[in-house]
């Protein structure tokens, strides 16, 4: 199959064809993308033309096209035109951890249905018990489909475990060995169940320095040592040490990929999840309250410039400098937040102290602040108000000390507090270093003028 790109006309052709019942022309089309591209189909279709593309593709491939459905426009989607019977052949044939978030998606009332009605018990279990855990954590990334043995088994015993197992497991990145008491040993690739003679024993053969993680361990430290051991799938274990699933690299970068939407979401002063195609309501809604924030600091900003009325009116010319201060405040505090967050989310290297970043910023702010302030100098003397020199040139230097010093403290405070760091490389930091920079600019002006 080739790559596929959706396009308006495309969709209204399906569209047509969904009118005019034509099921040849529609399955013709469907058979020739993959399941992620029918998924994206049907988020352009109303709900009942989608549930009627999906009835016409085979239950293997439809349960694959909702497991890649964004999760709030699936529940809807399921709630509005799926029976508990539709629900229940597509939860089968689904991976554990899929089938979970469904459910999860679902009233009680549908799940404990949906349950009853599976066909495959071991299934029920395992989505059972993954419904259990919250999806930020360890336990709600894992899947329980996985391939494991015993370490006493032989080589042989362990082939024929294999060939049951991976009946029901899509993926085998490799074979998990526990004991007896089903407490994870290590693990056995399959380049060395092939290379070993048939009655060697598994323990003599497996892997027992491996990485894995506890069932609460948090989603963001699950991805940071898959991706710092550049790791397939990882084990999951319970506070024991018994093995219970696997957490794949493709349910990380799902996390991944969420994390980072809704970061720069936050960043951009967008509370919630927001769509392009969502309603104007829920868009007007998702950016409202940051621009309400925003505009609260630039009254806040206007009653600090009203409150030096007097040094308007004898110097005049400091209203031009104002914009400067509250943009150069803005971007600074933006550039160091930015920073800071980021070494946040990644979490490599040595760990400093606050001490000690706080006076690498220091510096580095100094070093800026000079420069921005020299050229600022220059430009006063161009336009002829050298009374506003040291004015200008100080209050530079202090607005970029300060602003460096509000990017650094704030999402490290906010990180401490549990709130998303990222929030503070929005609009928060930008209106409260225009503040911070107006503020100080007057108030230097007014010290150094002697007004």
């Amino acid at each position: 199959m080739s790559t596929f790109d959706l396009t308006r006309e495309y969709v209204e052709k399906l569209e047509t064809a969904i009118e005019q019942k034509d099921e040849k022309l529609l399955k013709a089309e469907m058979e020739e993308l993959y399941p992620a591209d029918i998924a994206g189909i049907l988020l352009e279709l109303d709900g009942e033309q989608g549930h009627y593309l999906l009835t016409l593709v085979d239950i293997e491939t439809g349960a694959e096209i909702l497991a890649h459905i964004e999760p709030d426009t699936r529940k809807s989607f399921i709630k509005e035109r799926f029976t508990v019977e539709e629900i229940a052949k597509y939860v089968d044939l689904l991976d554990s951890d899929d089938a979970a978030d469904l459910l999860n998606e679902q009233s009680i009332e549908v799940r404990e249905k949906v349950i009853a009605m599976l066909d495959d018990r071991e299934q029920a279990r395992f989505i059972i018990d993954l419904m259990y855990y919250p999806k930020d954590i360890a336990g709600g990334l894992m899947q329980k489909e996985l391939v494991k043995v015993n370490s006493s088994w032989t080589v042989s015993e362990c082939v024929e475990e294999i060939r049951r197992q991976a009946e029901d497991v899509e993926k085998v990145f490799a074979i998990y060995v526990v004991d007896d008491e089903q407490k994870l040993q290590g693990i056995v690739s399959l380049k060395q169940i092939v290379l070993a003679r048939k009655n060697t024993r598994i323990e003599n053969i497996l892997d027992d320095d491996i990485v894995f993680v506890e069932t609460t361990a948090k989603a963001e430290e699950v991805a940071d040592l898959m991706q710092k051991y550049d790791l397939e799938a990882i084990p999951v274990v319970n506070t024991l040490g018994r093995l219970l699933g696997r957490i794949t690299i493709d349910d990380v970068v799902d996390f991944i990929t969420d994390k980072a939407e809704e970061d720069i979401q936050v960043m951009a002063g967008i509370t919630g999840e927001a769509e392009e195609d969502d309603s104007v309501w829920q868009l007007a809604k998702a950016r409202l309250p940051w621009l309400v924030v925003g505009v609260a600091g630039s009254l806040l900003a206007a009653t600090v410039i009203k409150g030096f009325e007097a040094e308007f009116q004898k110097v005049a010319a400091l209203a031009a400098f104002i914009p400067i201060m509250g943009s150069t405040g803005g971007n600074v505090g933006i550039q160091t937040s930015s920073l800071i967050v980021q070494s946040l989310a990644e979490k490599t290297g040595i760990v400093t102290s606050l001490w000690q970043r706080l006076f690498k910023i220091i510096l580095v702010a100094l070093v800026n602040g000079l420069v921005i302030g020299a050229l600022a100098g220059a430009y006063i003397y161009v336009i002829g108000e050298p009374a506003l020199f040291l004015v200008v040139c100080f209050s530079l230097l202090a607005v970029v000390v300060l602003a460096s010093f509000m990017g650094t403290v704030t999402p490290l405070l906010l990180n401490r507090l549990g709130i998303n760091p990222a929030i503070a490389s929005g609009p928060f930091i930008t209106t409260a270093n225009d503040i911070i920079g107006i503020g100080t600019y007057l108030l230097i002006a007014h010290l150094l003028l002697r007004i």
